[in-house]
This record gives structure tokens, C-alpha cells and sequence, in this order.
């Protein structure tokens, strides 16, 4: 195990900023043998601290574990270290979104600077793994999210990590500013994955994407083990349509399902409520049948604000 400092800079006030990565390699290495690598990122943003979690516990297994290694495992916990010291989902000072700033170079402003070394550590990875949660406002099921661009290499791979639901899209302008399309651009097969809540730890979802990573690692031979891994059956977004619920007022939310739930056309989601009246403003139902797969965990909304997503039967609705 080896960690090591993959982008400095020195800061106002004496400070420094420093990402690093640290590496678990093989005890014994066949010199003739080209290792298979996987990268494993986290912290782009840095109110998401689910990442830090499940990569805890792989490191922890690695740890345990050394002699059943035999491939390169890259962990990057807190890439956006500055964001995660000061709870704050962009990159301090300069206000952006680290996940909007990719490829970047050497030569740019600073958060440019740090995406760029980052792409660079990665690049040559055979498989690399973006973790992220939702911001505080929802909760997610663990997710992968893949571009339509690059899914005939990373479905297979998606459908191994153990989570509960494949979601595939199209790519729009933005997406190519961030650190998977780079990074699959670059030819490292990138899979994001989405899971929980901001600025909270969801143990089970840590958990099982750690069964999932172990899993993956083991079907390509980055890890040789008896144990088997038994995972679950994603959902996938190719069968299937992703409905959007939005608030019709301004109130309090108050659900009445919980999340992850399989839910039926017009199951009542929740309540909108006005605590000064006393009285429901609005009710929510589910327009379709299907899973709960993204849900309203911050109370506070206004119209238009997002309540859940449900993936469901294609029927042509919108």
C-alpha cells in the first residue's frame, strides 16, 4: 500500500492543498504479466461523502485481504479536498462544479489544474468507478448511471456492481465536461454510480456497493477468492421509463411511501401540507407503475421542486 500525493499547490495563509491516491498492488508480481487496474473515485463534489465510505471499507478488506489481490487497485477518496474540509458540493473560491471542469490542463485556473491531474493519474485504468451521492435535498437508491455513448463496454460492467438500478442516457453537451465521459473517452470503461444522500453516510448502501466493487473486481480477475458475491439484478432504463414528480405547491412534504418502494399507479406518494393553516395543500400519486427509485428527503419545497423519480413500464407517457 502506497499513498501518494498526485496534485499540490500552495495556498494563501501558509495552507496547501493536496489530493492524493493510494495504491494496493499484489504481494507477488509476474513480471511478465500486464496487471489489471481499477480506480476507484470519490469527492468531486464535496458535500458527497458516501464514496469516502464505501471506499473505506474497501480499502479495509484490502487491507485484510493482501494475498487474494492480484491486480493494481487505485483508491482517490477526497478529490475535491477543499470542498469535503468545507462541506461545500463546488470547488472553494472559485465557485464551480469540479464535475463540469474536465479534461482541464496544466495550464489552467486551479480547479482545472486539479481535474487534469486527476484524468491523467487515472488514465491508463482498464476500469474506473465515480461515486457519488445526491445533494440534501433527495435521497437515491445506488444507482449507475451510464452514457448511451459508451454502454456496449460499461453495461456489462454496471450489472455486476450489485445496485438496484441501471440508468442509461443520452449524452448532452455538459456530460462531456465531466470526469467519466473523459476518462471513457480516454479508454478506461468509467461507471457512476449514485447513492444516498448529501453530507450523510447510508451504512447498507456502503455496504452493498462494496459487495459489488468485490464482486467486479473478482469476475476480472483483479481479485482471486472462493468467496462468491452474490448480487442483485439491476433494473435497467432500457425497459423501461423514468418519470419525473414535481411539487404543484409550496409547503412542507410530507411522504407517505418509503423509498425504494414498488408502487402501483396511484399509490399516494405524500402529502403537500401548510403548517399554519393546518391543511393539505396538495397530494401526491404515482402516475405509473413501478419503483420509488429516487425520493424527497429535505421537506422544505416550492413549486416546481423535485418530489421523485419512479422508473416504470414503458406507456408512452411523458
Amino acid at each position: 500500500m502506497i499513498t501518494k500525493e498526485i496534485f499540490t499547490s500552495n495556498l494563501p495563509v501558509g495552507e496547501k492543498l493536496s489530493v492524493k491516491r493510494t495504491r494496493f498492488e499484489p504481494i507477488y508480481v509476474d513480471e511478465n504479466k500486464k496487471l489489471k487496474r481499477i480506480s476507484i473515485v470519490s469527492g468531486i463534489h464535496g458535500d458527497e461523502l458516501e464514496g469516502q465510505l464505501v471506499i473505506y471499507l474497501l480499502a479495509d478488506w484490502l487491507n485484510k485481504n493482501s494475498e487474494k489481490l492480484k491486480g493494481i487497485v487505485d483508491i482517490y477518496p477526497a478529490v475535491n479536498s477543499l470542498g469535503v474540509d468545507t462541506i461545500t458540493r463546488g470547488f472553494p473560491l472559485y465557485d464551480v462544479d469540479l464535475n463540469r471542469t474536465f479534461p482541464g490542463s496544466a495550464d489552467e485556473f486551479l480547479p482545472g489544474q486539479v481535474v487534469y491531474a486527476l484524468a491523467q493519474d487515472v488514465r491508463g485504468s482498464d476500469i474506473a468507478i465515480d461515486i457519488h451521492s445526491s445533494n440534501i435535498f433527495l435521497r437515491e437508491i445506488p444507482q449507475i448511471r451510464i452514457n448511451k455513448e459508451f454502454s456496449e463496454g460499461t453495461l456489462p460492467l454496471a450489472k455486476e456492481l450489485n445496485c438496484d438500478f441501471i440508468w442509461i442516457h443520452d449524452a448532452v453537451t455538459v456530460l462531456e465536461a465531466t470526469f467519466s465521459h473523459t476518462l471513457n473517452s480516454m479508454g478506461t470503461k468509467t461507471l457512476v454510480v449514485e447513492m444516498g444522500v448529501g453530507m450523510r453516510l447510508t451504512k447498507e448502501y456502503g455496504n452493498q456497493l462494496l459487495i459489488g466493487i468485490l464482486n467486479l473486481m473478482k469476475k476480472e480477475g483483479i481479485i482471486e477468492c472462493d468467496e462468491e458475491f452474490s448480487v442483485r439484478e439491476p433494473f435497467s432504463s432500457e425497459i423501461g421509463d423514468v418519470f419525473y414528480l414535481n411539487a404543484a405547491k409550496s409547503g412542507l412534504f410530507v411522504p407517505a411511501l418509503d423509498h425504494c418502494a414498488i408502487i402501483k399507479e396511484g399509490d399516494k406518494i405524500g402529502d403537500i401540507v401548510d403548517p399554519l393553516t393546518g391543511t393539505i395543500l396538495t397530494t401526491l400519486t404515482a402516475p405509473n407503475n413501478g419503483i420509488l427509485f429516487t425520493l424527497r428527503e429535505y421537506p422544505v419545497v416550492y413549486e416546481g421542486s423535485l418530489i421523485a423519480r419512479i422508473f416504470g413500464e414503458n406507456s408512452g407517457k411523458n
